[in-house]
């Protein structure tokens, strides 16, 4: 496995991957979880895969199979800012408005969405790879401009996985049960640190893709 890390001004350098990624989304947030966000048949993307979201992917031969987003607390996107200011603000309805207790804008912290691993990355060691590469890239961008703490609506199961890898998650907020899929999620936050976890290898990309046409082909 590897991880790239990239922006709307450079996912073209990555071929496919960002459109990979979005197809990984839609499989798994919509086709399984059944959450109604935007999505047609073979991608979900909604109003915050926009110029200020910066993303960390990991490929296993040269496949996506897992990735996240993030941004930073001070974003702003036309009427949009980032998720968890837009609940908070009472602009998402399936999300509780008072899932952060409060509205946070500080460079300093950046917020994480749409964390997602592929089914086809079976065992338990695999999938703890694969989450430590795509937390690890998100921190690194983050970082990099000025991160200090890491926050994300997320199942609560995850702040135990997070833990085990080395990340200093904890939960912030009060959980909920979401209606649809029936997890319990809360805000979780940590530090912008790498993982303390050594893993044998903490494989990086050290080479880019041909740019390729990010579209799906025509259908005859």
């Amino acid at each position: 496995m590897e991880n790239i890390t990239f922006n709307m001004s450079s996912l073209h350098l990555h071929g496919p991957a960002f459109y990979d990624f979005l197809r990984l989304r839609k499989r798994f947030f919509v086709d399984s979880l059944g959450w109604d966000i935007p999505h047609d048949d073979r991608v979900e993307m909604d109003q915050y895969d926009n110029p200020l979201a910066h993303y960390s992917l990991v490929l296993l031969n040269g496949e996506v199979v897992g990735g996240a987003r993030t941004m930073a607390t001070t974003a702003t996107w036309g009427q949009h800012t980032y998720m968890l200011r837009d609940a908070v603000g009472g602009r998402l309805a399936d999300i509780p408005a008072d899932i952060l207790g409060r509205e946070v804008a500080d460079p300093c912290v950046w917020e994480c969405t749409r964390l997602v691993i592929a089914d086809e990355v079976k065992s338990h060691a695999d999938r703890s790879l694969c989450l430590s590469l795509i937390v690890d890239g998100l921190v690194d961008v983050a970082a990099r401009h000025g991160a200090e703490q890491m926050i994300s609506l997320s199942p609560l199961p995850l702040m135990r996985a997070l833990r085990q890898l080395g990340f200093g998650a904890e939960r912030i907020g009060a959980p909920y049960r979401n209606d649809t899929d029936g997890r319990q999620y809360a805000v979780l936050a940590m530090p912008a640190v790498a993982s303390m976890r050594a893993w044998p290898q903490t494989p990086r990309a050290t080479h880019l893709a041909q740019p390729m046409a990010l579209h799906a082909p025509a259908v005859a």
